[in-house]
């Protein structure tokens, strides 16, 4: 006789386990201790079973029946449900431990391994690690379009659009691993597009005024702050490389006999070695500052520590302090001066580039872009020296750059 409310909530604990049965194999397994536990005796392939559907009260009578009844079809279509069971959790186990932050260190593995630049990996794992951190210890097969929409627009209200929009395409990158590794189904990114603002574009700011390029030249040359600072701006004005690139450069890439700096591809933005002509005046200011480093790796060393570079804002903190608002010069603006003004006087275009790194289109232009165009390369970095040397003798220093006096 099937089963009734009443029976369950007198079913009394014994000195022995008892059952009550509700038929169809299903009984509720009364313990000694008062445990009230679903059961379900069945027969699979000759041999008797024994499947739990877990306690009462917390299933109730008909949840019992329809697990009970779910398991009968299972039967009558060849499955075993004790065997889909085990399964069934095998899987959910699995699948809570293939974390996003799991399957996103293995994305940065693959990047690396693949000879990712360094910027790019660091990139990268600031956005993984840091920026989407509240995904880490979810279940990447578990996260929603709206759980990402939430995290992303969190950011993008702080300002940071562009952060936003490159991380939703980190994530859907990591996403597409999980998917071709078996590890996830879709990408919820693809749900979002059209979902987050446009970054609002900046352009660097940069001095492409000749007269104006001499005056900040001439309080450059009275900047009486950290030394491997002034260099290091001095040296970035010359060279038109990144500030990054410069902030970073090692005593072991500088090749004076042969007046070359030869940047490896680990540390270029385009992920490829670019050799950069040393002119006269590069050579000078690399030899007033070497001496600093004789204690480390590092041709512009932090004022803090021979081993650390200068921090990322330090040229720009230097330009605020010696009277230039954000809005009209910053450290990477110097490789904006050097394309306007070259480009102006008629230089041609693609020396400009190699000069700049820049990466060509064209494949087979690209495997020799280190070399591209060397010799004219190497006349018009010594001309570009040149230039910045006649720019100092524009026009008489303008006061305002007397600031620098108060410089650290």
């Amino acid at each position: 006789m099937p089963l009734t409310q009443f029976d369950l909530k007198n079913a009394k604990p014994a000195e022995t386990a008892y059952k009550l049965s509700d038929g169809g194999g299903l009984h509720l397994l009364v313990k000694p201790n008062g445990a009230r536990l679903w059961r379900m005796k069945y027969r699979f392939l000759g041999k008797e079973q024994l499947l739990s559907f877990g306690a009462y009260p917390l299933f109730s009578l008909a949840e019992a029946r329809a697990k009970r009844d779910e398991a009968k079809k299972l039967i009558a279509s060849g499955v075993d449900p004790s065997v889909k069971k085990k399964g069934d959790r095998l899987d959910a186990q699995r699948a809570a431990a293939n974390t996003f932050g799991l399957i996103a260190g293995e994305f940065v593995a693959n990047l690396e391994a693949n000879g990712a630049a360094t910027p790019t990996l660091n990139k990268n794992k600031w956005l993984l690690e840091e920026v989407a951190a509240p995904l880490a210890s979810r279940p990447i097969a578990d996260i929603t379009p709206a759980e990402l929409l939430d995290l992303l627009k969190r950011i993008e209200r702080s300002g940071r659009r562009e952060t936003a929009r490159r991380l939703r395409a980190t994530i859907s990158a990591v996403f597409r691993l999980a998917i071709v590794t078996l590890r996830a189904t879709t990408d919820p990114t693809s749900a979002l597009k059209g979902a987050l603002l446009r970054p609002q574009v900046q352009h660097r700011a940069a001095i492409t005024d000749e007269k104006k390029l001499g005056g900040l030249l001439r309080s450059l040359d009275e900047f009486d702050g950290w030394p491997t600072l002034r260099a290091a701006m001095l040296f970035t004005a010359l060279s038109c490389a990144r500030p990054g690139e410069v902030r970073g450069a090692r005593r072991a890439e500088f090749d004076f006999e042969k007046t070359i700096w030869r940047i490896p591809e680990e540390r270029t933005k385009m992920r490829r070695p670019h050799d950069v002509p040393l002119s006269r005046q590069s050579v000078a200011v690399l030899k007033e500052i070497w001496p600093m480093s004789d204690y480390g790796d590092l041709v512009f060393p932090s004022i803090r520590s021979s081993k650390k570079m200068l921090s990322e804002n330090a040229m720009n903190s230097a330009l605020r302090r010696l009277g230039y608002t954000q809005d009209e010069m910053t450290s990477h603006g110097f490789r904006s001066t050097a394309s306007t003004i070259l480009n102006e006087r008629g230089i041609r275009p693609d020396v400009i580039e190699a000069v700049l790194g820049h990466q060509s289109e064209n494949v087979v232009r690209r495997a020799y872009n280190r070399a591209t165009y060397w010799p004219e390369r190497v006349a018009l970095m010594q001309e570009w020296a040149d230039m910045l040397d006649e720019f100092r003798a524009l026009d008489p220093p303008d006061t305002r750059l007397a600031v620098n006096a108060i410089a650290t």
